[in-house]
């Protein structure tokens, strides 16, 4: 029986072996890690993470053929093949702060597979990782062998959070990366057999190690690319009178381009896109490629733009100052049917309005309080680090509540502020809502998805980004 170890079990790591131990019976896998909480979770009816169909998925399998523990190296000792599927953070200090990614995780997950081996392994780079990692990891493990025998594997995942069971089920592409020698090529032999038990051959890719590390980051920097190049054209749309979505259904309905990530919004978030694209720069830098480097850079800049704009105009649309007034926040999460939180745009938009000293009220059906405080609370990319190195005890932000209820959260508030596109935000009664506001009442559409003249007819001044403005938005324009 082939056995599977996958070390860290986080967003990738737990969701992608649920779907291995569900495609293949025959195969053992074991998800472990140190977190004697997280594992707790991932054995109990409260998965520590949210994925529509991750629950269904793992009390198929959990207990058969899927194990979750934290004996560490007991798993690793006894694996065929080892997923790596760690934390690697964007650096807060030293060399490459702020852009390198932190490979203080992956270097001891490497160190305990030496340590720990008997046998032969394949070790697979889940996490997204910086190029020419693998070689790093193969240096580490090669120089501390006893004479087992190593190979690396660059095997990158492809998810969006919210449809994470659905990438599994039907990839697009599975991508193999690995050495072009003839252990090398039998270890990529090796994975491709265990994703062919549900991916058709044609889609599984098998690349060299370095271009599977590079086509990672690419796909990301692409992708989020598209959202600030959209994001861009919305403010521009604003200041002529154009309507972002008329101009992205044109743009999107030729072949070369695709309708896809073309929806304007409040910025893009998640844990990756941010820390891919400055690793990229960091790259790019560190091989003497400024002008790329900055090609790059430009992506971000435009997203952190694009939130403060948001707050702009949320400020100057109640005559230019927000202390002291209720503002509702509909949504925490960076996208919908996930409750994560990484780099989500609310946190900076609710940034942007405390330090104007408004009084914050927010409601998302996935994300707990003590999650929004301690996001609120922490400096940039701590959210990365492992939880005993990040703020213990978050301090409370006294202009923050936090609540279960969306009416609630807009009751009394000056204006609403929608964050995520979750689905029940479309289907509020937001007569109801109104009734409920001092006027004059405010709707703040981060993510179109209400409809805006519905809203005007019952009394509401609304703002959609990269839609034409109201009278009242054009008599008190934004400074962005």
């Amino acid at each position: 029986m082939v056995k599977i170890c996958c070390i860290g079990a986080g967003y990738v790591g737990g969701p992608t072996m649920a779907v291995i131990a569900l495609k293949c019976p025959s195969i053992e896998v074991a998800v472990v890690d140190i977190s004697v909480s997280r594992i707790t979770a991932w054995n109990s009816d409260q998965l520590p993470i949210y994925e529509p169909g991750l629950d269904e998925v793992v009390k198929q399998c959990r207990g058969k053929n899927l194990f979750f523990s934290t004996d560490v190296e007991k798993h690793i000792a006894e694996a065929d093949i080892i997923f790596v599927s760690v934390n690697t953070p964007t650096k807060t200090r030293g060399l490459g702060a702020g852009k390198a990614a932190d490979l203080t995780y992956w270097e001891s997950a490497a160190r305990m597979i030496a340590d720990v081996s008997k046998s032969n392994k394949i070790v697979v780079e889940k996490s997204t990782v910086p190029v020419k990692t693998a070689e790093a990891i193969e240096k580490i493990l090669t120089h501390n062998s006893k004479g087992i025998n190593y190979q690396i594997l660059s095997n990158p995942e492809f998810l969006a959070e919210g449809t994470a069971i659905e990438d599994l089920f039907k990839p697009d592409r599975v991508l193999i990366g690995g050495r072009e020698t003839p252990d090398g090529q039998k270890a990529i032999k090796a994975l491709k057999d265990v994703y062919a038990h549900w991916v058709p051959e044609e889609r599984i890719i098998c690349t060299n190690l370095w271009s599977a590390e590079l086509s990672k980051l690419a796909a990301n920097a692409f992708l989020a690319q598209r959202i600030s190049s959209v994001n861009a054209m919305s403010a521009l749309c604003e200041a002529t009178g154009a309507d972002v979505s008329e101009v992205s259904h044109a743009v999107g309905k030729d072949t070369r381009i695709g309708h896809k990530f073309l929806n304007a919004s409040v910025g893009f978030g998640g844990s990756c896109f941010q820390k891919d694209i400055l690793n990229l720069v960091y790259i790019c830098e560190c091989n003497g490629l400024p002008e790329v480097a900055n090609y790059w850079k430009q992506v971000i800049k435009v997203n952190d733009y694009q939130k403060n704009r948001f707050v702009n105009r949320v400020v100057s649309s109640m005559f230019n100052t927000v202390s002291g007034k209720k503002i509702a926040i509909f949504g925490f999460a960076f996208k919908k049917d996930t409750g994560d939180t990484r780099e989500t745009p609310a946190i900076d938009v609710c940034k942007g309005l405390l330090g104007d000293k408004a009084l914050l009220s927010i409601y998302d059906p996935q994300v707990t309080e003590d999650q929004i405080q301690r996001d609120l609370s922490m400096n940039k990319f701590e959210w990365d680090h492992p939880v005993h190195l990040q703020p213990m005890s978050p301090t409370t932000m006294k202009q923050v509540s936090v609540v279960w209820d969306p009416y609630e959260a807009a009751k009394d508030s000056h204006g609403l502020c929608i964050l995520t596109e979750w689905d029940e935000f479309k289907t509020l009664d937001y007569q109801r809502i109104y009734d409920n506001m001092p006027k004059p009442a405010f709707v703040f559409d981060g993510r179109n998805i209400v409809n805006s003249q519905k809203l005007r007819e019952i009394g509401f001044i609304v703002y959609s980004i990269g839609k034409p403005l109201d009278s009242w938005l054009k008599d008190m324009p934004a400074v962005a």
